[in-house]
C-alpha cells in the first residue's frame, strides 16, 4: 500500500530538483559572466575616466537639482492606472467561464469603481492640472 505514494512523492521532488538545477545553472552562467568580464577587461584609469558626467556632458555647477514633484505624481498615477489595467484581462477569461458572469461583473464593477474614486481624489486634489 505505500509504494505509490513513494512514486507520487519522488515524482514531486524529483519536478523541484529540475528547477533547483536550472536555478544553480543560471547562479553559475551569471557569476562566471562577471568573473570573466572582470580579468579580461583593461583598467587603465585615467581622471577623464572617473569624471562624473550625464549623456556626454560635462558636468557643471551643483550635483543637486531641484526637480518638479508633479512629474512623480504623474508617472505615479500612470503606474496604477497601468497596473489596474493588468487585472482586467484575467477578468475577462473568467467573466466567459460559465457561473461565473454575474459574480464577476459585480466584482469588476467594484474594482473600476474604486479606479474612478481614486482619480475623482487625484482631480479634486488639483494633482492632474498642469501648470
Amino acid at each position: 500500500m505505500r509504494e505509490p505514494t513513494v512514486v507520487v512523492a519522488a515524482d514531486y521532488f524529483q519536478s523541484y530538483s529540475v528547477v533547483g538545477l536550472l536555478a544553480v545553472v543560471g547562479v553559475l552562467f551569471v557569476a562566471v559572466a562577471f568573473g570573466a568580464g572582470r580579468l579580461l577587461r583593461p583598467v587603465v584609469p585615467t581622471p577623464e575616466k572617473l569624471l562624473t558626467y550625464e549623456c556626454g556632458v560635462d558636468p557643471v555647477g551643483e550635483g543637486w537639482a531641484h526637480t518638479q514633484v508633479r512629474y512623480y505624481v504623474y508617472a505615479f498615477l500612470y503606474v496604477i492606472f497601468a497596473v489596474d489595467s493588468i487585472f482586467l484581462f484575467p477578468w475577462a477569461t473568467v467573466f466567459a467561464a460559465p457561473g461565473y458572469g454575474a459574480t464577476t461583473l459585480v466584482e469588476m464593477f467594484l474594482f473600476l469603481g474604486f479606479l474612478a474614486v481614486g482619480l475623482l481624489y487625484a482631480y479634486k486634489k488639483g494633482v492632474l492640472a498642469w501648470t
